[in-house]
C-alpha cells in the first residue's frame, strides 16, 4: 500500500477515526476565538443600529412634544427647545439630552400658518465609549401656533 500524500496525509487512522498531526493540533480553538470575534461585532453592530434608531424616535417624538408645548396661546415659542432637551432627558439620558442642540422659532408656511418650528441636531453615542458619538442626528418638530 503507498503511503497518504498531500492534505490526507496529516490525517492518520486510528481505531476508525482520523486524528489530526502535529501540525493541525490547536488550530479549532484559533477558529473558535476568530469566528467568536466576528460574531461578537455583527451583534455589536445590530445593537448599535438599534439603539441609534431608538434614540433617534424618541428625539423626534420630543421635538414635536416640545413644539406643540411653545405652540399653545399662553407660551413663548422660543421655550419649545428647552421642552425637547427635557423631555429627551427623561426618556433617554442627561448625556443623550446634552450631546443635543435644540432651538425654537416661529415660521410662517405657504398657506400664511404661523408654525412652530423645534430644530434639534447632534449626534448618538455609541455603545463602545472609546467611540464616541459618531451618527448623527438632525430633527424638525412642526405646530401651528394657536392665536392668543
Amino acid at each position: 500500500m503507498a503511503p497518504l500524500q498531500g492534505p490526507a496525509a496529516s490525517v492518520r487512522a486510528v481505531g476508525g477515526r482520523g486524528v489530526l498531526s502535529d501540525g493541525e493540533r490547536g488550530s479549532a480553538v484559533v477558529e473558535f476565538v476568530l469566528v467568536s470575534l466576528l460574531i461578537m461585532m455583527l451583534l455589536l453592530a445590530v445593537l448599535q443600529v438599534a439603539v441609534y434608531v431608538h434614540v433617534r424616535n424618541v428625539v423626534t417624538a420630543s421635538a414635536q412634544e416640545g413644539a406643540r408645548y411653545a405652540a399653545n396661546a399662553d407660551v413663548e415659542s422660543g421655550v419649545g427647545a428647552a421642552r425637547t432637551v427635557e423631555v429627551v432627558g427623561r426618556a433617554t439620558s442627561e448625556q443623550t439630552a446634552k450631546g443635543l442642540v435644540c432651538s425654537s422659532t416661529e415660521e410662517v408656511d405657504d398657506t400664511g400658518l404661523r408654525l412652530v418650528v423645534v430644530r434639534c441636531s447632534g449626534s448618538v453615542p455609541s455603545l463602545l465609549a472609546a467611540l464616541g458619538n459618531f451618527l448623527p442626528l438632525d430633527i424638525t418638530g412642526r405646530a401651528v401656533k394657536e392665536i392668543a
